[in-house]
């Protein structure tokens, strides 16, 4: 039944469903005095046809077959987002830093780096008139927060243009769901890079789309590619790749892994230094 939220709370809106029918009746059964104006003989006639149609086309449904999708839903998301401009002029650092705010000016090493709230980036600029712009989660918001560093110099003195924009690289994560046999997966394809003394994740790059993940053994992969829809190709890209090589969970092991658990707890080091001290006294 459908509801909506008026003044008093919520009401249910009878439209003609089956419980709707059901009230109408006990409602009339209870004021069977007053007697029925032609107005509420007509609404109940309607009601009772819409309530037999759905009913009967109901029941012609029923023998339909229900199709329900089974793929897995893999959410990716975005951590960052490297942009970069110019403003076509020369930029006095230490100008900046005198009267700018929210700024840290690095001398030795020639750059300057200016932080916004909303949105929440970071920008590090060079004298050449170079700005380069991190921390975005989207390119929409990228592109807005590289515009707000251009007009902020614009309001110090600076005489700026904003060219030459684009975005350089795009951090994304997303978990499988299931772990990753990498060992194997190394094993067989050429294009993966494994070195566990080095790092704990496979390298695995891919050419079409230009993008580079980082593959590990809990289902976690990271993925630096060039845009944001690069990330989404590479990801359905080695989705099939690593589903070859997934763990399966096994309810036995889960089973004994907290057994253990819990009885490593019951036996805990505490335990044994309170009946040392209790056996001393």
């Amino acid at each position: 039944m459908a509801t909506i939220l008026q003044g008093n709370g919520m009401k249910p809106l009878q439209n003609g469903s089956y419980s709707a029918l059901e009230m109408n009746k006990l409602s009339s059964g209870v004021a069977h005095e007053m007697p029925a104006s032609n107005e509420t003989l007509c609404q109940m006639k309607s009601e009772q046809v819409c309530s037999d149609d759905f009913q009967g086309g109901y029941q012609n449904n029923a023998g339909l077959p229900v199709v329900i999708s089974d793929e897995p839903e893999v959410d990716i998301v975005i951590n960052n987002v490297v942009c970069s401009f110019s403003v076509r002029c020369h930029l006095n650092l230490r100008q900046i830093a005198l009267t700018g705010c929210h700024v840290e000016y690095r001398r030795e090493n020639g750059m300057l780096t200016m932080k916004l709230r909303r949105p929440y980036t970071t920008a590090s600029m060079w004298s050449s008139g170079k700005v380069t712009c991190t921390g975005a989660t989207s390119e929409e918001m990228s592109h807005v927060a590289a515009r707000r560093f251009a007009r902020r110099l614009q309001h110090l003195g600076f005489k700026t243009r904003f060219t030459n924009y684009r975005v350089v690289n795009v951090l994304g994560t997303c978990s499988m769901p299931f772990a990753i046999k990498i060992t194997l997966f190394s094993e067989k394809h050429r294009e993966a890079e494994y070195e566990p003394e080095l790092h704990p994740g496979v390298t695995y790059k891919l050419k079409n789309p230009k993008a580079t993940l980082k593959i590990f053994s809990t289902g976690s992969i990271t993925v630096t590619a060039p845009s944001v829809l690069d990330v989404q190709r590479a990801i359905e890209t080695i989705y099939p790749l690593v589903y070859e090589f997934r763990k399966e969970k096994i309810k036995s092991e889960d089973v004994s892994l907290l057994k253990e658990i819990s009885r490593k707890r019951k036996h805990s080091p505490c335990d044994d230094e309170q009946s040392d001290d209790s056996s001393g006294y």
